[in-house]
């Protein structure tokens, strides 16, 4: 699935994927590195397209890999029921291509090209 090391063992790696693609559910939009971002693309690509599919299995596949949590606190509504019932629908008739990567400037530490990483309208 993932490509790139990012400097990161096996189970970091899957943990920062994780985090990212559901918080890009989530907010719809989020500010990351340039090569996290890229990566993170094709993580969420395969997660919208289990959401195309809307069965019971592809529920469970991608209830597997994101986190567990509210889109926000005074909704009850989970990050996982945002992508089959709002997200999935959305780009029903697109196939892929389901966000887009800006690049943005170099972070002031450490010169590191950061990215806007955002779902497509």
């Amino acid at each position: 699935m993932w490509n790139r090391k990012l400097g990161r063992t096996a189970d970091h790696r899957k943990a920062l994927f994780r985090n990212l693609a559901t918080d890009l559910i989530r907010h719809e939009k989020i500010e990351t590195t340039e090569m996290k971002a890229k990566e993170l693309r094709s993580v969420v690509d395969e997660l919208i397209t289990l959401a195309k599919r809307n069965d019971l299995h592809a529920r469970r596949q991608a209830a597997a890999f994101i986190r567990d949590v509210n889109v926000s606190e005074d909704e009850k509504q989970t990050v996982l029921q945002k992508l089959f019932d709002v997200v999935g629908p959305k780009y029903a008739n697109r196939n892929g291509g389901y966000t887009r990567v800006i690049k943005t400037y170099n972070r002031r530490g450490d010169n590191a090209p950061m990215a806007i990483i955002a779902l497509v309208d």
